[in-house]
């Protein structure tokens, strides 16, 4: 056992709902461990967006290398598939320096991209293939269509509905080019472990105390001058349909900055699609399988206990030595 735990590198994840206080206690935790940050956040890779990102300042980090922090412009595209790339960049520089990887950011499903490492690749569609596939349909009919699928994938054939047409085309093209049912696939990926020595760390507080936090966080960003980030974003000729203003915290402002509602309201609902945010992170950990709970008023909110107690299980699971 302990054989194969030294085989797999170490990676510590940090995560929780937004405004529950990741940001200093990752540092504390990196420089405990010796290792550095990459950011699993979808908005503090922009550059120009601090503010509302709730960006960890440079004089902040306290030393810790940050990795994916500040590195695209706003009119950039950033997405699971593009994090991932440069997430395992970023670990393969880490892991040279003789480093540990921590992972700290709220966006789940980026994280579990490295985690588990799941394969986006998919195989180059093959326009030939699926032109006939839709001629079948639209020919002979979706019945038939979901017959061949369930010759050779009936465990997909199952699950997919003959009148979901575009799902069945998917399924038959994955078989096509993969040999191999798409059903097969997935289960794979869903049952994909990690393949590092791997400490998943959730850092939790009581709901109504979060909430508060919340609130609290989008009154210090209004103090903080957000509402001049988001005019100077739109100066620049950023709008709504680039990825970096959908985020949280720009998308509200824009809308008010469009004429759309009041700055008042504008901070109302932004305050509550954080805090809807928030439960659905909350759902997503939940979900996720081996994570540590960290729940912050079980240490009586000390800094020092919790990040103790996350040391020990390093210790304990072998990725400190």
């Amino acid at each position: 056992m302990h054989d194969n735990m030294y085989s797999k590198k170490p990676l510590i994840v940090l995560t929780g709902p937004t405004a529950v206080g990741k940001t200093s206690l990752s540092i504390s935790l990196a420089k405990a461990v010796n290792g550095e940050i990459i950011s699993a956040d979808s908005m503090q890779v922009y550059q120009y967006m601090d503010i509302g990102s709730a960006k960890i300042r440079p004089e902040e980090m306290q030393g810790v290398p940050h990795h994916l922090v500040d590195i695209l412009k706003p009119e950039e595209e950033f997405h699971i598939v593009r994090f991932q790339e440069l997430a395992k960049q970023a670990m393969n520089d880490i892991y040279s320096r003789g480093r540990i990887p921590v992972l700290v950011g709220g966006t789940g499903f980026y994280i579990q991209a490295v985690t588990r490492d799941i394969d986006f690749t998919q195989a180059e569609q093959e326009d030939d293939y699926r032109k006939e596939l839709e001629q079948t349909a639209r020919e002979k009919g979706a019945e038939a269509l979901h017959r061949m699928l369930e010759q050779v994938d009936p465990v997909s054939a199952g699950e997919i509905h003959a009148n979901n047409v575009k799902r069945v085309i998917r399924a038959l093209e994955f078989y096509h080019q993969n040999h191999k049912p798409i059903s097969e696939h997935n289960q794979e990926q869903r049952e994909h472990t990690s393949p590092y020595n791997l400490a998943y760390f959730v850092l939790n507080a009581p709901r109504d105390l979060l909430y508060e936090r919340i609130d609290k966080r989008v009154d210090e960003m209004m103090a903080q001058g957000l509402l001049e980030e988001v005019k100077k974003l739109k100066e620049m000729g950023c709008h709504r349909g680039m990825v970096s203003m959908q985020g949280l915290g720009y998308k509200e402002i824009l809308a008010y900055l469009d004429g759309e509602y009041p700055l008042e309201e504008a901070v109302r609902i932004l305050k509550r699609d954080t805090r809807h945010f928030a439960k659905r992170q909350l759902t997503w950990f939940r979900r996720e399988q081996e994570v540590i709970w960290v729940n912050k008023d079980e240490f009586s909110y000390d800094e020092e206990k919790i990040r103790n107690y996350m040391l020990s299980i390093l210790k304990d699971r072998e990725i400190l030595r």
